[in-house]
């Protein structure tokens, strides 16, 4: 059995327990070479299951013996356990009986000391009143002889009798008890001098016990609210000396606001006095000593010390705010504020837009000094925000139209001298004091009031960086635009686009990021965006025709590079054979010209709009090379030069990187084709990809150009 019990292991697996079974069994396996006998391994297998039955039988009467076992032992623990709760349930009955019991006795016992109380309190009473008459005759002999009054250790107990005696003698009539109320009301004020006095005393020394014991007896005294003076005085002694007072009463309060809790029964309240002593007292005479020195004189210091004060002043109502000062602190403060600034801040936009006005004009008119420039009256004058009346058009007005709508020089042009009359340090300078005005407006102006204000601030903006400084320059620019037939004309538009471009974007990054914040929420928003938008599309107007000028000059300056440089005898060499050059003089120039002029625009310009410029030049050169060609006739070398040329051009537009330019050159180099093409050839070519879309009479009219044209033979081939 015990063998068998070795058989069993923890998992049981049946498969490897009859493994290990054979493996013991001799004969079983292939153990050291023996050879298998089933009968001996039957036998021991039956052997096996004789032992496991007889060891089955004696488990199983194992766990019945302990299953009788475990019922009885049941049986006893469900016994015990009625018992115990009947045991629980004596128990409790016996202390609901001591509870009741005791419920009993503790209200006989309430019931006695209601009654003790009853006959207390009015003996109490009576004992307080029999004092308070022996006190009161005394003042009625005119001679205090009680301990309480003569001795000055005791001066809180003499407080709270002289006090309730007060209280009586205000009750009692004048004409019989005038001379007891006197003594009575001067031993009152005594006591009351003698408790401040203590108080003070005890400020000075930081006893803080004694402070908190003196205001409690001083809390039922008519001079109580002299008390929270004297502490509020006294706290305020030694507190502002360094130059910042606001640090000054910030670092007070903090100090304050630790101490008075301790010291008197409603801190709130003595916090809040000392807040509006600083604010009424402190802050308002160093305000005033600040502003007030430059109000008249000085509107730039005034405008600074104004903000800066204001600030300060705010920010430390927002330390303030930490502390506890009763129910409404937001208000409180508010109006503490109010009462400062109130006379500085009812005119303060005035004051700002007159400032802005003349800081403005003086930064402009320093520019046009350092430049010995006087500024004058050209074509508007400006940017025009309301239409004039058509009845009071001056001459001025009338050129200046015509010249607009047809784009023809009227009067001689300004010689600039290449001066733009436009200076990033000036619009600087303006963005930078309208930004300083957009601050101080938003921190200065009444919510109500503050879009309108932001809103007259970005006027004067316009006025003086858009129309007398932007606009001015634009102007200027137009009028020293030389006409398209002048030489060697010296080209300075293109400088003034560039910078009108970059101040623009200034503009427009401080409008959003200064003015739309201020206006965002009010009607004055539409305002703003339509006279911005107005502004924009009048400068739009104006770059466009100066660009639309600038292009016809360099139009006109190819011509005249082309009409100096240009011989007849480019294009029919007097001899076929010996011609050396790769493309004309003129071509070399003109290339060299228009990569100049492509290079300045790139730089001038940005985005969409050197896309849009470069078009239009090169759709302009395109047609000025495309009439120059028609004024000549071709030899066969001619004609091959011709193509040169045009191949240099070609190459020239794909500097513009516009793909339409390109492709008019590229027909342009096709057509010129034709000039050398065989007679035989010509119907091909002419079919070709590049021109079989083209008008009959284009090509017929580059074919009339070979010296060949009139042969009979290129004649009949192109009918």
């Amino acid at each position: 059995m015990a063998t068998t019990a070795e058989l069993f292991e923890e998992p049981f697996v049946a498969d490897e327990y009859i493994e290990r079974l054979a493996w013991r069994t001799p004969g079983g396996g292939s153990r050291g070479g023996e050879a298998f006998d089933p009968k001996r391994l039957l036998e021991e297998f039956v052997n096996h299951i004789q032992e496991l039955q007889v060891m089955d039988e004696r488990i199983q009467r194992k766990v019945e013996k302990l299953e009788q076992q475990c019922q009885k032992e049941a049986k006893e623990f469900a016994k015990k356990v009625q018992e115990l709760q009947k045991s629980n349930q004596v128990a409790f009955q016996h202390f609901q009986e001591l509870d009741e019991h005791i419920s009993y006795v503790a209200t006989k016992v309430c019931h006695l000391g209601d009654q003790l109380e009853g006959v207390n309190t009015p003996r109490q009473r009576a004992v307080e009143a029999q004092k308070l008459m022996k006190y009161f005759n005394e003042f009625l002999d005119g001679e205090l002889k009680s301990d309480v009054f003569t001795n000055s250790e005791k001066i809180k107990e003499a407080a709270d009798i002289i006090q309730k005696l007060h209280l009586i003698a205000q009750e009692l009539p004048f004409d019989r008890f005038s001379e007891v109320k006197s003594k009575i009301a001067s031993k009152y004020h005594d006591l009351e001098c003698q408790l401040i006095q203590e108080f003070t005393s005890a400020q000075r020394r930081g006893e803080i016990s004694r402070m908190r014991e003196v205001a409690a007896v001083l809390l039922h005294f008519k001079g109580y609210s002299h008390c929270v003076d004297v502490y509020i005085k006294q706290c305020q002694e030694g507190a502002f000396l360094r130059n910042d007072v606001f640090e000054d009463a910030a670092i007070l309060c903090q100090r304050v606001n630790k101490q008075v809790g301790e010291v008197f029964s409603n801190p709130e309240t003595v916090l809040a006095k000392l807040i509006q002593n600083i604010f009424e007292v402190k802050l308002q005479s160093y305000v005033k000593d600040q502003l007030e020195e430059h109000r008249k004189s000085d509107a730039e210091q005034y405008l600074k010390n104004l903000y800066d004060l204001y600030t300060r002043t705010t920010n430390l109502s927002s330390k303030l705010m930490e502390f506890n000062l009763g129910t409404d602190k937001q208000t409180f403060l508010s109006k503490l504020i109010k009462s400062i600034f109130i006379s500085y801040l009812e005119n303060y936009i005035e004051v700002e837009i007159g400032y802005l006005k003349s800081r403005s004009a003086m930064i402009l008119q320093r520019y046009y000094d350092s430049k010995n420039h006087q500024k004058r009256s050209i074509g508007t004058g400006g940017i025009q925000t309301h239409k004039r009346t058509e009845a009071k058009l001056s001459i001025q007005d009338l050129k200046e139209r015509i010249r607009q709508r047809t784009n023809l020089p009227l009067g001689p042009s300004i010689d600039t001298h290449g001066e733009t009359f436009l200076s990033q340090e000036v619009v600087v300078n303006l963005l930078q004091e309208t930004k300083q005005a957009f601050e101080r407006c938003h921190r200065l102006s009444d919510p109500s009031d503050l879009p309108k204000n932001a809103f007259r601030i970005f006027s004067m903006l316009v006025e003086f960086l858009c129309t007398e400084h932007i606009d001015y320059a634009l102007e200027t620019g137009l009028a020293g635009i030389p006409s398209s037939d002048s030489k060697n004309a010296n080209l300075y538009f293109l400088d003034v686009v560039h910078q009108a471009n970059t101040i623009f974007h200034l503009f427009d990054k401080q409008f959003n990021d200064h003015l739309m914040p201020l206006i965002s929420s009010s009607p004055k928003l539409s305002e703003c965006l339509q006279k911005k938008k107005d502004i924009i599309e009048q400068m739009e107007v104006k770059l466009d025709m100066g660009i639309d000028r600038t292009l016809n000059c360099m139009i006109g300056q190819m011509k005249h590079i082309l009409a100096a440089e240009q011989k007849k005898t480019d294009f029919k060499p007097e001899d076929e054979n010996n011609v050396l050059i790769q493309y004309t003089n003129a071509c070399v120039k003109v290339c060299s010209y228009v990569r100049k002029q492509v290079e300045k625009i790139r730089k001038s310009m940005d985005g969409k709009n050197v896309d849009t410029v470069l078009m239009e030049l090169g759709v302009r050169f395109h047609r000025l090379i495309y009439e120059h060609l028609q004024q000549y006739s071709y030899s066969c070398m001619g004609g091959m030069l011709a193509i040169c040329d045009v191949a240099e051009y070609r190459k020239c537009a794909k500097d513009f990187k516009i793909a339409l330019v390109l492709q008019l050159f590229d027909t342009l180099h096709a057509l010129c084709n034709l000039l050398v093409v065989a007679p035989d050839n010509l119907k091909q070519v002419c079919s070709g990809e590049q021109l079989a879309n083209l008008d009959k009479n284009i090509l017929h009219s580059f074919v009339q150009l070979r010296v060949d044209y009139r042969s009979a033979r290129l004649a009949r081939h192109f009918s």
